[in-house]
């Protein structure tokens, strides 16, 4: 017996469309390995419809008054959170990720940014105006930038739409979105869902891989290009838009290092390390993987830590004493596996290391010590659920390991002297430091990076204001 696939569509001007040259790819879920759906391989006509809808809805969203884009976004989150079952059940089928984990830990979140997004839409701040030259006023405005070319990635399929969707729409601008290839559905719902409270064309969603995404960085109509992704995808993204001078917004890599110094309360480093380098498979720019100790507590914390992986578990997406699920897809396999085959003869697996099952793309809890700074896996992103133990000395060579990545998007210090966390997050390189906790996010704060992590700011008044342009007027007082 032959099941159906589950046939998605891209959402643009308002309407559901296939793609116009009718092509598709097919899209697994990753906890089995097996198609469950196909969505629009979109080409070159897809993308110009979705620019043209954007751009003809612009005028008159730009117009609107904070008010309205306010209350459009709160009824938005509204909707998410009273079809919340629907959306953790796609989100689970695009990604794997545990049903109970996504409900608590994903849903909650996302409709809280959305809703501090609708607050913000009316708290844009700017110089007052005043009198900087005799006879003339000034004034400061705001205004939207414009179309808005968005390209969410494959980790947190619900949330970056958020984080993209949510600042662009309540500034003013109109949206693009396209999904990664391997999960559109949690952004074709969410379509669905808002298409009943947004003016045709604000909101537009097409699905496709890279080429659709060049496409859409390429095209001439948005001001602005925003991505969540790779480094070398954020590479290709900047040297596209730079061509028409476009905006750019740019979440790419990251290699958190995690600094353990010798006074830190060892069990609850330990625990709460484990749960934010393993939490959704590690598939995370700011997820803990990569430690570094003090050596005078190396060897019990690397023991306490690879019984913490050993008690840690994954599995299929309804299983709730799982603590995350399979990698996204087979090639993301392959590149985390290939990462511990070609480990140095002076690095120890201390647990894990291996594929889980024979069905999906499932890899154990894994913990690897005795690395050196210039070592592959300490120097890439690995971006599966592999935790790595270095050892330090003292402070200044554990700021040097901790500095010595491309990457500069989040750290964290585990201590309790308070003069050393303060001097280490002064010299951590990087967009966020955590002090005795790894991995928290609020709305109300920026997230972002330096180095090949990127620039602009998620989240946050920052976040906000990226999607903005800023205005001069100036005005005679004797006219």
């Amino acid at each position: 017996m032959t099941t159906e696939l589950r046939r998605l569509r891209n959402y643009i001007g308002g309407e559901f469309k296939d793609a116009a040259d009718g092509r598709t790819t097919e899209v697994v879920n990753p906890a089995t390995g097996e198609v469950y759906a196909t969505a629009p391989l979109s080409g070159q006509a897809d993308v110009d419809a979705a620019m043209a809808a954007a751009a003809a809805a612009f005028p008159g969203w730009r117009d609107t008054t904070p008010a309205e884009r306010q209350k459009a976004l709160l009824k938005i989150a509204d909707a998410f959170e009273a079809r919340a079952d629907e959306l953790v059940a796609a989100e689970s089928e695009n990604t794997g990720k545990p049903l109970a984990l996504t409900a608590s830990e994903e849903l909650p979140p996302m409709v809280d940014q959305i809703r501090f997004f609708a607050g913000a839409a009316r708290l844009l701040e700017g110089r007052s105006a005043g009198e900087y030259m005799e006879g003339m006023t000034s004034i400061i405005r705001r205004e939207p930038v414009g179309v808005c070319a968005q390209v969410a990635p494959w980790n947190y399929p619900m949330m970056m739409a958020v984080w993209k969707f949510a600042p662009a729409i309540a500034a003013g601008n109109t949206v693009v979105l396209k999904p990664s290839d391997t999960t559109p559905a949690s952004t074709v719902l969410m379509a669905e869902i808002i298409d009943s409270v947004l003016p045709k064309g604000v909101f537009n969603v097409i699905c496709g891989d890279r080429e659709t995404g060049k496409a859409m960085v390429e095209h001439s109509t948005p001001a602005m290009a925003s991505i969540t992704g790779s480094v070398r995808a954020g590479m290709q993204v900047a040297e596209s838009a730079s061509k028409d001078v476009k905006r750019v917004h740019l979440e790419l890599g990251g290699k958190a290092p995690v600094v353990v110094f010798e006074d830190a309360d060892i069990a609850k480093a330990v625990e709460d390390i484990a749960v934010a380098g393993y939490f959704n498979a590690g598939q995370d720019c700011t997820a803990a993987t990569r430690v570094l100790v003090h050596e005078s507590i190396h060897d019990e914390f690397v023991a306490a830590l690879a019984k913490a992986a050993a008690d840690t578990k994954t599995g299929q997406p309804d299983d709730e004493d799982v603590l995350y699920g399979p990698l996204n897809n087979p090639n993301q396999l392959k590149q985390v596996a290939g990462f511990i085959e070609r480990l140095p003869a002076h690095a120890k697996v201390e647990a894990g290391g291996h594929q889980v099952g024979d069905k999906g793309y499932f890899y154990a809890p894994t913990v690897v010590s005795g690395l050196k700074q210039d070592d592959e896996i300490i120097q890439n992103e690995v971006f599966g659920p592999v935790i790595t133990v270095q050892s330090f000395t003292n402070e200044g060579q554990a700021l040097e390991y901790a500095n010595g990545v491309e990457f500069a998007l989040a750290s964290s210090v585990w201590t309790k002297d308070h003069g050393r966390a303060m001097r280490m997050s002064k010299n951590l390189d990087f967009g966020c430091v955590w002090i005795n906790t790894h991995i928290p996010l609020v709305a109300e704060m920026p997230h972002g990076g330096f180095k090949k992590s990127g620039y602009g700011k998620d989240l946050s008044a920052y976040g906000f204001e990226d999607y903005t342009r800023i205005k001069h007027v100036m005005t005679s007082l004797d006219s």
